[in-house]
């Protein structure tokens, strides 16, 4: 395997939580869709000017913002084309409201909203309460200040017509559908593959425990479907599954290498012979561009769409995912999702479509994954936000990789 060793950290066992859906407190979509409020644009008032940063360093801006605005804050996101971060402010002071000013003296552009937060996130509540039917998702889309609700194509008849009226109930510029060509499911079946129990999956990230033991996450539906893992078909066990979530508070599995001297390094197989050295893990924002690897499809490029996302799969629903529109298939799941500066973002969990028509595909945020199985670590030891360029579209950084289906 190539996906292999790293720092300190420690396995415990994390169950699965109860489903719970949480409005995302660092939301940075794609900045070319239409918007609903008022831009303040580069002028920024009181002759401050929007600084630029990379989408990579984003979450930190927000995170500074969102803890400072309380509940003004109404999410955010990064505007790839002038590389900005655009901070919604529901505080109804208009540009010259006190947090609108705060947004611009960080050096972000402020945009007076309609939807607070807190409306936003009861919104999420009640979809909850009301419509968690197999084959629906929804996350909140700072560009148009709304919850959007993504039905696939199983929701039909007497559930959709639940799903439109709990969406009208929510009242008019609060929420929207739209439609998926395909059917949400989990990646079962994506780096290097791993088998377990007739399933086949891929090895996400290796990552060390706290005390020392090599191991490696994947998805959480894998780690349920199989206790033992091995990097053959009726292979011999490598692996053995120490903490696993599906569904629930999450989609993560932790493994330590049944070999405690196995050669693990913090690194990506890229396909080929090329490999990339993964040095940290980071938090995702809205607009990254992101790499996803898998046994299946190998390398795909997209972005992300949306954080905190709940899908509910027919196995049951899933909160706190990280939404793209990076094409994958099934044996992708628990495959690593990355940047172009070795940066770990996620681990593929599932979606919609294939990798010929796109969809939406969902990701398990290796923060919290980490955070979860008892500070497990990866890459040089850090599992803060990255801070590197994401790259350029089409290929990973400087290692001059295509990037595209690679069997």
């Amino acid at each position: 395997m190539s996906h292999r060793r790293i720092s300190k950290g420690k396995a415990v066992l994390a169950g699965a939580g109860a489903v719970g859906v949480a409005a995302a407190a660092i939301l940075l979509p794609n900045a070319n869709a239409s918007q609903s409020g008022t831009d303040d644009g580069a002028g920024g008032g009181a002759g401050q000017n929007p600084r630029t940063v990379s989408a990579a360093s984003a979450p930190e801006l927000v995170a500074r913002l969102s803890s400072q605005l309380g509940d003004d804050y109404a999410g955010a996101y990064y505007d790839a084309a002038k590389k900005q971060v655009v901070v919604n402010v529901a505080d109804g002071g208009g540009s010259g409201g006190e947090s609108a000013e705060r947004v611009r003296a960080s050096g972000a552009v402020a945009r007076n909203v309609r939807n607070s937060m807190g409306e936003l996130r009861s919104a999420t509540g009640t979809l909850t309460r009301d419509a968690t039917i197999p084959g629906t998702a929804w996350a909140v889309d700072p560009r148009t200040n709304q919850v959007l609700v993504t039905a696939d194509t199983t929701v039909t008849g007497e559930r959709w017509d639940t799903l439109e009226s709990t969406v009208r109930s929510l009242g008019e510029g609060v929420a929207r559908i739209q439609k998926s060509a395909g059917e949400f499911k989990p990646f079962l079946e994506g780096g290097d593959a791993i088998f377990g129990g007739g399933a086949r999956c891929s090895l996400g990230f290796n990552v060390t425990t706290q005390d020392g033991t090599p191991g490696f996450l994947t998805a959480g539906h894998c780690g349920v479907a199989a206790e033992q893992w091995s990097e053959a078909q009726n292979g011999a066990p490598v692996g053995t599954v120490q903490a696993a979530t599906f569904p629930g508070d999450g989609d993560f599995a932790l493994l330590t290498y049944d070999d405690p001297a196995t050669d693990a390094p913090s690194e990506v197989d890229l396909g080929n012979g090329q490999t990339l050295p993964i040095g940290q893990a980071g938090e995702a924002a809205v607009g990254l561009d992101v790499i996803r690897m898998g046994s299946t499809t190998g390398l795909a490029d997209g972005s992300v769409t949306g954080l905190n996302a709940t899908v509910n799969y027919a196995e049951g629903s899933v909160s706190g995912l990280i939404q793209t529109n990076v094409c994958a298939e099934p044996g992708d799941s628990g495959g690593p999702l990355f940047t172009a500066d070795g940066t770990a973002i996620g681990l593929t969990s599932g979606g919609s479509g294939d990798c010929t028509s796109g969809g939406e595909t969902f990701f398990q945020p290796v923060t919290t994954a980490l955070a979860a199985v008892g500070g497990a670590e990866i890459g040089a030891g850090g599992s803060g936000t990255g801070t590197g360029d994401a790259g350029g579209e089409g290929d990973i950084g400087n290692d001059g990789v295509e990037v595209g289906r690679d069997h």
